[in-house]
C-alpha cells in the first residue's frame, strides 16, 4: 500500500492505474486491482479519532465504537474497487451533508465539552472534502468506461435498540431509481436472504424496513451520475456483541466469503441488463 497526496489518487484514476493506497492524512484508502463496473464502500468502518479531539469529547471510546460499522471494510475486501473511511463518523460524518458532517450532538447526547475551535472544524471537513473529490472522480471513471455501474455501500446497524424483529440485511432504496433499478434491487435482496451463516444466523433481508437509504454518500454519488446504482446495504450486528465490545471473527468470516460470490454474480447480472 502507498501513502499518496489525494492529487496523485485523482491523477492514478484520471490514468487508469491500478494501485492501493491510503491518503497521506490517512483518513481514508482506496484499492483498485482492476477497473470493473462496480465498487464497494465501507464509509463508516473508521475508528480513528485524533488527539486533540480527546479531551473535548464527551463520548467514550466504546460509545464512538458502537456507532461505528466495524468489519465492514473487511466483508469487502477481496473485491477489486474498494473505497473506505478510516476516521470515526464522531470527527466527521462521510455519509452526511458538509454542513451536517460534525455532529453537535450524537444519539441524543451531547458530543462536545465546549465548541469546537473552527481550525479544528476546517481540519475534519477538509478531509471530508477531499473523500468526495475521489468519490467524484472514480465514478466518473467507471461510469465513463462502462457505461454503468453499481455501488455496494456497506453498512451495519445496531439491533438491540430495537423492540421488534428486524431483518440480517436491510436495503435502503428512498433515494435511488427504483423504476429502473427495481430488478436489480430485489435480486440483490433476494441473494443476502439466502446467506448462510454460522452459529444458526439467519439471513433474512428487506426493503427499507430499519432504514431508507438517506446517506450522503448514496445521494452523492446518485445526484452526480444518472447511470450509477447504490445499494445501501446494511447488515444487522450479528457478527459481534455489541453491548460488550466483542468482535466474532468467524462470523465476519462467513459473510465475506459470501459476498465473494454473491456480490460478484450480482454485479455481473446488473451490467449484463443495464449496459448499453
Amino acid at each position: 500500500m502507498l501513502k499518496l497526496s489525494v492529487e496523485d489518487i485523482i491523477g492514478n484514476i484520471q490514468k487508469e492505474s491500478t494501485f492501493e493506497a491510503v491518503s497521506d492524512d490517512y483518513s481514508f484508502t482506496v484499492k483498485i486491482d482492476e477497473y470493473v463496473p462496480y465498487v464497494c464502500g465501507a464509509v463508516h468502518d473508521g475508528h480513528q479519532f485524533r488527539e486533540e479531539l480527546w479531551d473535548n469529547c464527551i463520548h467514550t471510546e466504546y460509545d464512538r465504537w458502537f456507532e461505528e460499522d466495524p468489519a465492514t471494510k473487511e466483508m469487502v475486501q477481496s473485491y477489486p474497487i474498494v473505497i473506505a473511511g478510516c476516521d470515526s463518523r464522531f470527527e466527521y460524518d462521510l455519509n452526511r451533508a458538509p454542513e451536517s458532517a460534525i455532529y453537535e450532538d450524537a444519539w441524543g447526547k451531547q458530543l462536545w465539552h465546549h465548541p469546537l475551535p473552527e481550525k479544528q472544524r476546517k481540519e475534519s471537513l477538509s478531509k471530508h472534502t477531499n473523500f468526495y473529490r475521489v468519490v467524484h472522480a472514480l465514478i466518473e471513471k467507471i461510469e465513463s468506461k462502462f457505461g454503468v455501474a453499481v455501488v455496494y455501500d456497506m453498512h451495519s446497524y445496531n439491533w438491540r435498540r430495537w423492540d421488534r424483529h428486524v431483518p440480517t440485511w436491510n436495503l435502503g432504496t428512498a433515494n435511488v431509481d427504483n423504476q429502473r433499478f427495481g430488478d436489480s434491487i430485489e435480486s440483490w435482496r433476494q441473494s443476502l436472504s439466502e446467506m448462510k451463516l454460522p452459529n444458526g444466523i439467519e439471513s433474512d433481508a428487506k426493503i427499507n424496513d430499519t432504514f431508507q437509504g438517506n446517506g450522503y454518500f448514496l445521494k452523492f454519488i446518485t445526484e452526480n451520475f444518472k447511470n450509477t446504482l447504490v445499494l445501501a446495504t446494511e447488515v444487522k450486528k450479528i457478527y459481534c456483541d455489541e453491548l460488550k465490545q466483542i468482535m466474532f471473527p468467524e462470523v465476519v468470516r462467513a459473510i465475506e466469503n459470501e459476498l465473494k460470490t454473491r456480490l460478484l454474480a450480482h454485479a455481473n447480472e446488473f451490467y449484463k441488463t443495464h449496459a448499453k
